[in-house]
């Protein structure tokens, strides 16, 4: 692994094969870059030949509850995108997350970071459970890259159907992916965690590496 993933405390998830692209995934507000979620989505993405780098934020390395402010959450995220892209050997980069660190993405996305691909979000927090009027959009419109969006039906930070209209407005090419059934954490009842996470992976890989 390169020094500077490992200085940075990332884990990495060499593609299978020749890499098609590399992907730094981000973990959600309250689980850190080894939850089960994040290792098998990542572990579905490198046997589909795209490279994965997963990251803590600071809060998390240093073990808080509570997550940083969104510049220190950005920069967190910069750093790793740009260690990932020495790593990796792969020509486009993609970052996304689960859903704090999806929307982290949505903002670096916004703010034009460099010779980036695309981003893909693992279930968007459009707004704070029971709180709908506390809307997380205003720097959609400023996003110019590809996007998939995978939604939850009864996602409770904000379901496909509250979502929609505000991916409509994007000028950004923007894909939005409704798993049936699927919370906020994009589990099914009926389906064990493992078929969860290669559906999420085989969803995600075909947009980054189609």
């Amino acid at each position: 692994m390169a020094t500077e993933l490992t200085q940075l405390g990332a884990q990495a998830y060499p593609a299978e094969g020749t890499s098609l692209a590399v992907f730094v995934f981000a973990h959600g507000a309250g689980a850190g870059q080894h939850h089960p979620f994040m290792a098998g989505v990542s572990r579905g993405l490198a046997a589909r030949g795209i490279d994965v780098v997963t990251f803590d934020f600071p809060y998390k390395r240093l073990q808080k509850s509570t997550p940083d402010r969104p510049p220190v959450l950005e920069q967190s995220f910069r750093e790793a995108a740009a260690a990932a892209r020495k790593w990796s050997k792969a020509d486009r980069l993609f970052i996304g997350g689960k859903s704090m660190g999806g929307r982290i993405a949505t903002h670096l996305a916004a703010q034009g970071l460099e010779s980036l691909s695309g981003v893909v979000c693992f279930g968007y927090p459009l707004h704070p459970p029971g709180k709908p009027e506390q809307l997380r959009i205003a720097h959609l419109p400023s996003i110019t890259v590809p996007v998939l969006v995978i939604q939850g039906e009864r996602d409770g930070f904000g379901t496909p159907a509250e979502l929609r209209p505000h991916l409509q407005a994007m000028k950004a090419e923007v894909q939005l992916h409704v798993i049936p059934r699927g919370d906020h954490s994009l589990g099914v009842r009926g389906k064990t965690p493992a078929e969860t996470q290669s559906e999420l992976a085989e969803i995600a890989a075909a947009f980054i590496a189609p």
